[in-house]
């Protein structure tokens, strides 16, 4: 039970490698949103799995393979009544021994209301990570319209500190994001949330797409080459949700373009097919900015990030130019200007102290305002007792070993 959650994913992953010499993609998750009548409504929760076992179905039969059946939930504060911290976890605990059980797992959203500090969070949060394997959750540091969230910075800043103390290796950050300026409906996690009527999204593992593509094209011919290719590929997938949506009654709410990266997927390995420089070089940003373009723009319906993703830990290519000392953390923000949607996965000395985690979280709240409708999360990984240039290599299958990336 220790590694549900990555077992999900490597199994999905597996499944997905034995497929390539079929296919150049896979479905990376089917996420169906819904809202819970209380902390404990297993009956919502098994109506909205037998949903998404269907709509895989429909999927596997058409010759996909889909890696993993998600489901998001309103936040986790607007779940919680007058419970203590102790029975509110053990309603989670319920949620959470079913979603095992149909090996699903689970978005739910903010810890707490926007812009609140509560030292209590802060063990909660620690407790909800050690006593669940399917759970994920959030806080929001900042909001187009309003502004950025100091309270909720902080709060994050010290939830991501004592998650990487009390889980092994950290790596129970793996669940926990702070979200700068994202909306409901991404079916991503732990970004995922869920806002309003049920309904469902599609989250697809693109990069050998455009991989492939950029192996054998110019600059000039990328953008035309790369819309086609990703539309022939994923139009078809959004055809069988809109039929799905049709035949069960489920609103559809569209495909989030952005290309999850996989073990057997690297980004890092397409933008170099295009740059033939190594991830970090100069042209990077541009390669960056051109696929941003192209999967914002496809005729397709779409949903959530839209964006690069660039998990350093997950993606082999970018965890070894990581660990060349190619690119910083700050070079990761510059690139989410152009493209991406934040710092995803990025692994940190144990010693980063809470200012500097919310210095950090600053930054990434000030990008997501500064242009329209652009979502960031920040999801840090520090590793307790590694320091800055040290290898780390981690206890589950899905994350990639790589040198600990310094701050500064």
């Amino acid at each position: 039970m220790k590694f549900y959650w990555f077992t999900i994913f490597y199994l999905g992953l597996v499944a997905s490698t034995m497929a390539q010499t079929h296919s150049s993609f896979a479905i990376r998750t089917i996420t169906a949103g819904v809202t819970l009548q209380r902390a404990d409504d297993t009956a919502t929760l098994r109506e909205a799995i037998q949903f998404l076992k269907k709509a895989r179905e429909q999927y596997q039969s058409a010759g996909y393979t889909v890696q993993t059946i998600r489901i998001t939930t309103q936040h986790l504060f607007l779940l919680r009544k007058n419970e203590t911290d102790a029975e509110f976890l053990q309603k989670l605990m319920t949620l959470d021994h079913l979603a095992q059980q149909e090996n699903i797992v689970l978005g739910m959203g903010w810890l707490l209301p926007a812009d609140t500090y509560e030292v209590s969070a802060i063990k909660l949060a620690t407790e909800i990570i050690a006593q669940t394997q399917s759970i994920s959750f959030t806080l929001p540091i900042s909001q187009r319209g309003v502004g950025i969230y100091p309270a909720s910075i902080r709060c994050s800043a010290e939830i991501i500190q004592a998650i990487a103390r009390t889980s092994d290796g950290g790596e129970g950050n793996f669940r926990f994001a702070a979200l700068a300026n994202c909306p409901g409906g991404i079916p991503f996690f732990p970004a995922g949330f869920h806002q309003g009527e049920r309904s469902f999204a599609i989250g697809c593992e693109t990069p050998n797409i455009i991989r492939d593509i950029f192996s054998s094209c110019s600059w000039e011919d990328a953008v035309p080459l790369l819309t086609k290719a990703m539309e022939s590929k994923l139009q078809p997938v959004e055809h069988i949700a809109l039929a799905v949506s049709r035949e069960y009654g489920w609103p559809y709410d569209g495909i989030d373009t952005s290309p999850a990266p996989g073990l057997n997927a690297s980004i890092g390995e397409g933008i170099e097919a295009l740059t033939k420089e190594p991830f970090g070089a100069a042209s990077t940003m541009s390669a960056c900015s051109l696929i941003t373009t192209t999967i914002k723009n496809l005729d397709l319906r779409r949903v959530g990030y839209c964006g690069l993703m660039l998990p350093v830990i997950e993606d082999p290519v970018l965890a070894r130019r990581a660990s060349e000392n190619r690119y910083t953390v700050q070079d990761l923000l510059l690139f989410s200007a152009v493209s991406g949607t934040g710092l995803d996965v990025v692994p940190l000395a144990g010693e980063t102290t809470v200012d500097e985690l919310g210095r950090l979280l600053q930054d990434v709240a000030s990008l997501s305002l500064k242009y329209e409708n652009k979502a960031l999360s920040a999801r840090l990984f520090p590793i307790p007792g590694k320091a800055a240039g040290e290898q780390v290599s981690f206890t589950n299958p899905y994350l990639t070993s790589v040198r600990i990336m310094p701050l500064h």
